[in-house]
């Protein structure tokens, strides 16, 4: 069998500017080629499309996954090509992949088999230099810091209370904390600082929920720093760090086209995590594939109780997006490992609570027909796709086994009809789970108990402390981040299927003032992860020739 990459290295790719050109009548002049097969699409051509009608918005979300992922990314392609299969103007929005996981645990992230967005190994890697302005951006700021203390501190800044900390695009453990300004007086004031990963970063939320370069630079300038002695906020404007922030981000901004192995056209810009961030593609991007097709089909990332929660009381209050259906991805190979075992229909009985779950949440919760998509794997049998199938006739929401995997867009055709009579239906009700005026504590509560089906909330000092400095800075009104483990509906990663009477532990809150929320750190989630035992950067490997293999 072959390779994800091997797959992606073997298609004939088309030159995407006439693609792009023909396929969404965009002018020539509006596209910046980025060699052959990816572009940049102008931020003057973004603005020119503004007044066009919207086409419908799928979400596409997954149950509780383990630590491969269970295709969603894949599925998000595939159903793209399915409903381009079926006649519809189909874009893809999808999140630039971060090179944590590329060298660490999942090896790449832009789909698999016959259900990927190309250049693979560009997407995966470098792709249009995105992250690297972000990291720079970021650390610019970090910088500015450390050089207006040196230089006098006129602001006031209390050394002990700086919030801003540096970020690269890598799991490296050894940098969540250390110490700068070592070295005597050339080199500045010791003080404690670290690392996050860049995805966890408030520039790269910035950047996916700016609406337009103004809005960007606006969002840059709020960002707060860090704090007076007497607990005064200090700006990014104060420090007149957003002009510069903001020309470094200019062209990172403007989203990225590629294509799928179909042909077909895809948004891939912007790359928070769902666990440690808001976890959703880049604003713009969504909004302007909206413009421009009958159906944009967008992931967040992991389960419908991170991804698409943010999704919906982030990027959807922010914007007013209204997706039409949610597509809830499944595999056998998940919930048999939330029934507790690795095989046997006992153990997928048992794990079917965590699809309950999900199914429920989207649904009540959110507002929002499901469909499920079973993503299929070849180990699956007959009997327990059945029971998956049973399941879902039982709370009543359309289950369809998709092979798109293996099969490309013909493989998600029956997917793609079903999300086309779901969204057509008009029976999306859009739900926020809090209102805006509600104390930060109690959105955290919300989220618990109403997603997680906690009993409440457990606020150590340091989270109790900082929740009180932020209602008393007039923050309230902003929603709430949830950064936990993916890997259960509590933060305990071992508690699997469908826990209820859990307790939330919020260990920290973190100010995004120019993102616009709070993130609450819950349990023993890290914003800078580390390397597995045997990270996939021990199987990548480029010949002679520069061909790479082993990303995925």
């Amino acid at each position: 069998m072959r390779t994800d990459i091997e797959i992606a290295q073997a298609a004939t790719l088309q030159p995407i500017v006439p693609l792009a050109v023909q396929r969404l009548g965009l002018p020539e002049e509006a596209l910046s080629p980025y060699g052959r097969y990816k572009a940049k699409l102008s931020l003057e051509h973004v603005a020119r499309l503004q007044d066009r009608p919207d086409g419908h918005l799928v979400l596409v979300t997954a149950i509780t996954p383990t630590p491969p992922g269970e295709g969603k990314t894949t599925t998000t392609v595939g159903l793209g090509d399915g409903l381009n299969h079926l006649g519809k103007q189909a874009i893809i929005c999808l999140r630039e992949p971060s090179l944590g996981p590329c060298f660490g645990m999942k090896g790449g992230a832009a789909g698999g088999g016959m259900a990927q967005v190309v250049p693979m190994e560009d997407i995966n890697l470098h792709f249009t230099g995105d992250f690297h302005a972000i990291q720079l951006a970021n650390n610019l700021l970090a910088a500015l810091i450390d050089n207006h203390i040196n230089h006098g501190n006129a602001l006031g800044l209390d050394l002990r209370r700086i919030v801003w900390r540096r970020v690269v695009d890598m799991n490296d453990r050894a940098l969540r904390q250390i110490t700068v300004g070592l070295g005597g007086p050339a080199n500045g004031y010791p003080r404690e600082d670290g690392f996050d990963i860049v995805v966890a970063s408030e520039v790269m939320a910035i950047l996916c929920l700016a609406t337009s370069l103004a809005d960007l630079k606006q969002r840059l300038g709020r960002i707060v720093i860090g704090y007076t002695a007497d607990k005064k906020p200090i700006t990014a404007r104060q420090l007149k760090a957003d002009g510069a922030m903001a020309a470094l981000l200019k062209d990172a901004l403007a989203p990225n086209i590629v294509q799928t192995l179909e042909g077909n056209l895809a948004f891939v810009h912007g790359g928070p995590f769902a666990n440690i961030a808001h976890g959703c593609n880049s604003l713009i991007a969504t909004r302007t594939a909206l413009k421009l097709a009958d159906y944009v089909v967008t992931e967040a990332g992991f389960g419908a109780d991170l991804g698409a929660e943010k999704f919906i009381d982030i990027k959807c209050r922010q914007s007013g997006l209204k997706p039409g259906c949610a597509v809830i991805v499944a595999t056998v190979r998940a919930l048999r490992h939330h029934g507790g075992a690795l095989e046997g229909l006992a153990a997928l009985q048992a794990g079917l609570a965590n699809l309950r779950r999900h199914v429920e949440n989207v649904r009540l919760q959110y507002g929002l027909p499901a469909v499920v998509s079973i993503n299929r794997f070849d180990a699956d049998t007959p009997e327990e796709i059945a029971l998956i199938q049973q399941e879902c006739a039982a709370l009543g929401v359309a289950c369809v086994l998709a092979t798109h995997w293996a099969e490309g867009g013909t493989g998600a055709a029956a997917l793609a009809r079903e999300v086309v009579k779901a969204c057509e239906s008009g029976a999306a009700d859009l739900q926020f789970l809090y209102e805006d005026a509600m104390p930060l504590e109690q959105k955290i509560v919300s989220v618990a108990r109403r997603i997680y089906h906690a009993a409440d909330i457990e606020l150590e000092p340091k989270a109790r402390f900082q929740l009180a400095e932020l209602q008393a800075l007039g923050f309230s009104q902003l929603p709430v981040c949830i950064a936990k483990t993916q890997y259960s509906f509590s933060t305990d990663p071992k508690l699997l299927a469908a826990p209820s009477g859990h307790s939330l532990r919020v260990r920290e809150l973190r100010l995004n003032a120019g993102a616009g929320f709070v993130t609450a750190i819950c349990g023993d989630i890290m914003t800078m992860p580390g390397l597995p035992r045997e990270p996939a950067a021990e199987r990548i490997d480029v010949d002679d020739e520069g061909r790479i293999s082993g990303l995925f």
